[in-house]
């Protein structure tokens, strides 16, 4: 006689990071799509704490105080990644105080810890019926911000660059820029999500990784890594960092996010207010091909478009890929699209047009309030 299949929902989006006096305006335009599943998952991008040392060498230096972090827990996030380029922004004071924070607000993160062991371990909850096992990574990694045995951080996912000449008897010409994980790092993280696979029902991975802020491009170390993630097991990849969405792709049937975007996340200015006269903020725009905007939001116009990523998941693995697709205001909160505004399908058509340019192969079908994401009709 056959029996019922486990199932579950999982909601995930991009970059999390209020800071603001009324914290609870970052989701207020959401309704209730953020609890619609069974969990919400998210990136953690600030440290919890009014505490610590600002690192000499962090470029913007992100934390949020106590009452910004009960608002992500108030919103519904079940699970968080904190395995990112910010994690050690205000030192291991900072960091510690907000693995506390967390467990305090009940928001299991993972992809960071007190040592490279603890930075490793998955963490298990239940998403409906199922299992889930979530491991996270980052490639995007300051100096000393990668756990080891004997220092606090993120689990290092660490890749090399090489440039190779396209025509070696033309003198300054552009270079081919080459991309490939670290052996070691991968390795581990294949080890990791074997064992997870063995104690949970499903394996998701979430990296920080990518090129920032430039349209389309996905680095040849992203689709290595991603699709030995599916083949190690993992149902699912969602990545984060580049500020924009990237490439959904389909490996084995497993959906693969390159980016799902900056989501509810403030202006670079509110953590730092002079960050936009800095070389390096200058340098971050410079890679966006449009003139940066004047005004709150000084980031390119492609970063205001973000989506609320559900996938339909049974003991098998995703069963159905769906979008929510939302717009971030000038308040820098996320605004739910409804189905009639343009700004819906100039995402679906984004979506597809960054898709279809790297040569992989994305259908979009709308579906009441929702995109349907599949590698083919």
């Amino acid at each position: 006689m056959d029996t019922e299949q486990k199932s579950g929902l999982l909601v995930a989006v991009g970059d999390v990071a209020p800071c603001r006096s009324r914290p609870e305006t970052m989701f207020a335009h959401l309704t209730d799509a953020l609890t619609q599943g069974d969990l919400l998952f998210g990136q953690l991008e600030t440290n919890v704490t009014e505490g610590g040392a600002r690192a000499p060498h962090a470029k913007l230096a992100m934390r949020t105080p106590l009452d910004n972090g009960k608002a992500i827990q108030r919103a519904g996030f079940g699970v968080m990644s904190f395995a990112g380029n910010h994690c050690l922004d205000w030192g291991e004071e900072g960091f510690r105080d907000t693995l506390h924070a967390m467990t305090e607000l009940d928001i299991p993160v993972c992809g960071a810890g007190p040592d490279i062991s603890a930075a490793r371990r998955p963490v298990i909850v239940a998403c409906g019926d199922l299992k889930l096992a979530f491991l996270a990574y980052s490639s995007i990694l300051p100096e000393g911000y990668a756990a080891t045995q004997s220092r606090p951080g993120c689990a290092p996912l660490r890749a090399h660059t090489t440039y190779e000449m396209i025509e070696p008897d033309q003198p300054g010409t552009k270079p081919r820029i080459l991309t490939s994980p670290h052996r070691q790092d991968l390795a581990d993280m294949v080890q990791d999500i074997e064992a997870a696979k063995r104690v949970a029902n499903l394996v998701l991975v979430s990296v920080h990784w990518g090129i920032h802020i430039t349209p389309v491009e996905i680095a040849d170390y992203q689709y290595d890594i991603a699709h030995a993630a599916i083949d190690a097991g993992a149902s699912a990849v969602l990545g984060h960092h580049p500020h924009i969405l990237k490439a959904v792709e389909f490996y084995k049937g497993c959906p693969i996010f390159y980016s799902m975007g900056n989501f509810a996340i403030e202006q670079p200015q509110v953590f730092d207010p002079d960050i936009t006269k800095a070389p390096s903020f200058k340098h971050l725009i410079s890679l966006h091909p449009d003139k940066p905007p004047e005004g709150l939001y000084v980031l390119p116009e492609d970063t205001r478009m973000t989506m609320i990523v559900e996938l339909s998941l049974n003991e098998s693995g995703v069963t159905e890929t769906r979008i929510r697709p939302c717009w971030i205001e000038d308040d820098s909160a996320p605004h739910l699209l409804s189905p009639d505004d343009p700004k819906f399908s100039r995402i679906a058509s984004y979506l597809r047009e960054i898709t279809h340019k790297l040569g992989l192969l994305l259908h979009t079908e709308r579906v009441g309030d929702r995109l349907v994401l599949s590698e083919t009709r």
